[in-house]
């Protein structure tokens, strides 16, 4: 075999070690792959498109929530400049997981557990409520399914009290019965999946270093 041929052998094999390692890194790709996209959907569901420049641009984290041009938006985004580190997404989060614990907590008559995590106000209705199902004999056996919608429906920020409050709408499912003294079911069904929606107010005070938000007022 010639001096050339040997060469062109060394460069096909180099070659072919290249194209392997590329495919190992960087894949491969079978068609057209749209490129992907990074962040928050829209709220909406529809692709959105922004032209968005360094220091400027719609801002996502609220745009996925609600109009950032409407006053709610404003006041979240004024919460984010008292804040730098709070996000409407993170907040949507853990309203969502707090909305499933204080809800529990309340039908099953352990308040105690969320006292942090609600107002004064909420805490004596709640536990009145608690009070006057126990006074009737009555108790309550629950069991949370899920949250099948979460909304954020409005949203105020004092700038001169750094007072933040923040309403959401869950729609929850859960299965529910009330027992008698006796044991037995006097309403609900165990086998079957209660809807409820209901609108909860958090307050908290923005750049504090308490980082829980309270319950301060519910709606159904």
């Amino acid at each position: 075999m010639s001096s050339s041929m040997i060469q062109i052998v060394i460069l096909a094999g180099v070659a072919l070690f290249l194209v392997l390692q590329l495919r190992k890194v960087l894949g491969t790709r079978d068609g057209y792959e749209p490129p992907k996209s990074e962040g928050l959907p829209p709220a909406n569901g529809k692709a959105r498109s922004f032209d968005v420049i360094d220091g400027g641009g719609e801002d996502h984290d609220i745009a996925h929530f609600i109009g950032v041009d409407t006053p709610d938006g404003k006041a979240l985004a004024a919460m984010k400049r008292a804040e730098p580190d709070f996000t409407v997404a993170d907040f949507a989060s853990g309203a969502k997981y707090a909305y499933e614990m204080i809800l529990m907590a309340f039908e099953n008559g352990e308040l105690d557990d969320v006292k942090d995590f609600v107002s004064e106000d909420v805490f004596t209705s709640f536990n009145g409520a608690i009070d006057a199902r126990r006074a009737q004999g009555l108790t309550v056996e629950a069991t949370f399914v899920g949250v099948s919608k979460t909304e954020l429906m409005e949203a105020e920020f004092d700038e001169a009290t750094r007072m933040a409050e923040i309403t959401m709408r869950f729609s929850g499912e859960l299965t529910s019965v009330v027992k008698d003294a006796d044991g037995e079911i006097v309403e609900g069904d165990p086998n079957t999946v209660k809807r409820q929606r209901d609108t909860w107010t958090f307050a908290r005070g923005m750049g504090v270093d308490d980082p829980n938000w309270q319950l301060i007022a519910t709606e159904q």
